[in-house]
């Protein structure tokens, strides 16, 4: 296997081990994990350290999240699609939000957080969102952007154990607080 994918290899077989170990993962582990000898992680990574952070840096990565969203079928009613892309964005949401606490992270890497490619993920989400609403967009009493702005804002907040004080809203309450709360009214 070419270092490159054995890179690769390593990473993919240590992100699910965060979730259950955090930093305190061994070698051992992640060489049992990905079928390897524990040497030869350190033929690709300096240290455990570094693989460590170069999973926890892929777990940031967008991912199927892009595809999934793709994916919603724009000829369901509006509700229907957005209950679909609140739970995904959950799911995402959650899964980060445990990985965080399990790595004792209190917010994303900075680098990830302030880089051109974060802003390009972040405006290519709101692209996806916004196509998400498709015509029904015309529906809503307030802008599309600000729509989905408060669509995340929600989910976020909704999906985060101590934001929503253990009480964490279902993708249907969500949607259902948006709708009932911005459709336009004739």
């Amino acid at each position: 296997m070419a270092p490159d994918e054995r890179r690769e290899a390593l990473i993919a077989a240590t992100r699910p081990l965060l979730y259950e170990h955090g930093r305190a993962v061994t070698t051992r582990l992640i060489a049992e994990a990905a079928g390897v000898a524990e040497g030869t992680i350190f033929r690709v990574f300096e240290s455990k350290e570094e693989l460590v952070d170069a999973a926890i840096e892929r777990a940031f990565e967008p991912g199927d999240v892009i595809a999934r969203i793709e994916e919603i079928d724009p000829d369901l009613p509006l509700r229907d699609r957005l209950v679909v892309l609140v739970s995904i964005l959950q799911q995402r949401f959650r899964a980060t939000f445990g990985l965080m606490q399990k790595v004792g992270l209190v917010g994303p890497p900075r680098h990830l957080h302030d880089s051109e490619q974060a802003a390009a993920w972040r405006a290519r989400q709101e692209l996806l969102l916004l196509a998400v609403l498709g015509a029904d967009r015309d529906q809503l009493r307030v802008p599309a952007d600000h729509f989905v702005h408060v669509l995340r804002l929600l989910t976020f907040s909704g999906s985060h154990d101590l934001i929503s004080d253990g009480r964490l809203l279902t993708p249907e309450e969500i949607v259902d607080s948006l709708l009932l709360g911005l459709l336009r009214r004739d």
